[in-house]
């Protein structure tokens, strides 16, 4: 079964949030079908919103899930929503097109150049080999050894099986917790150039560790999915704190403090403006829709 691209912008025209839906309109109905209980990759295009003269998109494969089911939008005829799960950033998002190679090879014509019709198309089958090589790719910096997996056994007459374990390989190594747990870790450390969003304070050991946590803001036992978007660099206390719902964040990133549970000699320690500091890419900072859920299923429950 075939696996698809996922085309989504900085700013989505559609209803998408990639850690957890997909909206797309009917065209391309039966291409996100055939990647149904299989996974995808998701591709940012160069425009960052829907308007033809913006720029800045990363032109990147940048993250990849698993497609659980697809669901008539009931909102607006002819679209659709592809919902997902098992979301995970890469460490390094992957060109389309290094140098003259293409990642996907139904994206190159004979000549070598780029094959625009096709590139245009929002939902694209993405052959098993293919995904592999992009995995490799996006997960270089993480040594998760998929050089293996990625090889293309055409003239092996044990093709078919030799692909089958490969793709095994691959999908095992993404969903192994303690996979994803470091590359969220790291993502977010670095996102947030590893220094506590709440506190300020960046303290390194001597053999270089950091003292700052990665935090879910949605727990991944709630579904929370391993995003930068819902994740925070926090030290020891503010994590403990924030996970009992002692600190949340609005949405404008003002600090949220119950202030009558909070010892008065942290307030002394937190961001003098009482705000958070969020990364300079706005693809990194926490996105509303996780944090309304701690304010309202963590924060509020602990009032």
């Amino acid at each position: 079964m075939p696996k698809a691209v996922f085309t989504t912008k900085v700013d989505p025209a559609y209803d998408d949030l990639p850690e957890q839906r997909y909206h797309f309109p009917r065209r391309y109905l039966n291409a996100a079908r055939r990647a149904l209980n299989d996974w995808i990759v998701y591709y940012e295009p160069r425009r960052s919103t829907a308007h033809l003269s913006s720029s800045g998109g990363r032109q990147s494969y940048f993250a990849t899930a698993y497609v659980e089911s697809i669901e008539p939008d009931p909102r607006r005829d002819d679209h659709y929503y592809a919902y997902v799960r098992d979301y995970l950033e890469f460490d390094t998002p992957v060109p389309f097109r290094d140098d003259r190679f293409y990642y996907e090879s139904g994206l190159r014509k004979e000549d070598g150049s780029t094959n625009k019709g096709r590139f245009g198309l929002s939902v694209r089958s993405l052959p098993d080999a293919e995904y592999r090589l992009i995995l490799s790719a996006g997960f270089r910096d993480m040594a998760i050894g998929l050089e293996s997996a990625t090889g293309v056994y055409e003239e092996d007459p044990r093709a078919p099986d030799l692909a089958e374990t490969a793709d095994r390989a691959v999908i095992q190594q993404i969903s192994y917790r303690p996979f994803r747990d470091r590359v969220f870790s790291t993502a977010v450390r670095t996102a947030y150039d590893n220094t506590c969003a709440v506190t300020g304070l960046r303290i390194i050991n001597g053999g270089g560790r950091p003292e700052v946590q990665a935090a879910h803001i949605k727990p991944v036992a709630e579904s929370g999915p391993d995003s930068m978007r819902n994740g925070l660099a926090l030290s020891g206390t503010a994590h403990w704190m924030f996970d009992r719902g002692l600190i949340s964040i609005a949405d404008d990133y003002t600090l949220l403090l119950r202030e009558g549970a909070i010892p008065s000699h942290f307030f002394r320690i937190i961001n003098e403006d009482r705000r958070l500091k969020v990364p300079d890419a706005p693809a990194h900072r926490p996105h509303p829709n996780f944090l309304k859920y701690h304010r309202e299923q963590v924060f509020r429950n602990h009032a």
